[in-house]
């Protein structure tokens, strides 16, 4: 038990040290990713108005196929893109809410990067 707190303690204490260096715009919002061990979740956010303005889930019917896997994250992270530049946003900024750049979360941000969008 007191492995699985300190690792939720070591991401937390990731997460804060970001946070405090990186904010989205409505120019350049904040592409903030979470997974779980069954689902992945992305946010495209802009801080300075508080507002959600793209979203994508495994949990979403057309997208409940895909796992936990790099492969099906690398599938979310294009859909995602395909949404932003459906909103003419072409430019984010990453957050990686606390997760290493490896794995789920870089193929996310690989997918994102192949549809178009850059950070």
């Amino acid at each position: 038990m007191n492995r699985i707190l300190d690792k939720q303690r070591k991401r937390a204490k990731r997460k804060v040290h970001i946070r405090k260096h990186i904010s989205g715009t409505l120019l350049r919002p904040r592409m903030t990713v979470f997974r779980s061990n069954t689902r992945m979740y992305v946010q495209v956010i802009d801080d300075v108005a508080g507002n959600t303005l793209v979203s994508a889930s495994s949990l979403e019917p057309e997208l409940h196929d895909l796992k936990n896997t790099v492969e099906d994250a690398l599938k979310l992270g294009e859909i995602v893109g395909k949404r932003l530049l459906e909103k003419n946003i072409d430019t984010v900024v990453f957050d990686r809410n606390g997760y290493l750049f490896h794995g789920i979360v870089k193929s996310i941000a690989d997918g994102a990067r192949k549809a178009g969008v850059k950070f």
